[in-house]
């Protein structure tokens, strides 16, 4: 959060209730004049092949098993690349 919008949170607090009110409707009338951008929604297929043989034909969960121990992953790259050689 920027520290404008806390200071306005701040001031806001301070203000009556009638205040607080127009300070809504004010707002309110500005944003309307906006166009808001969204940010795109993402299609999870945009994914697909981003990181193609990561595990090395390993199992997902020993993967992150190894992973979190902090084994080293070297000996399964090996094998990949025999399979490929066959």
């Amino acid at each position: 959060m920027s520290q404008e919008l806390n200071e306005v949170k701040g001031l806001a607090r301070k203000l009556t209730p009638e205040e607080q009110l127009d300070l809504i409707a004010y707002l309110t009338q500005r944003l309307q004049r906006c166009e808001i951008k969204r940010k795109p929604s993402r299609n999870i297929m945009e994914f697909a092949g981003i990181a193609p043989n990561l595990m090395g034909g390993m199992d997902a969960q020993e993967y992150v098993r190894r992973i979190r121990s902090g084994e080293p992953l070297e000996l399964e790259s090996e094998q990949v690349q025999s399979r490929k050689e066959e």
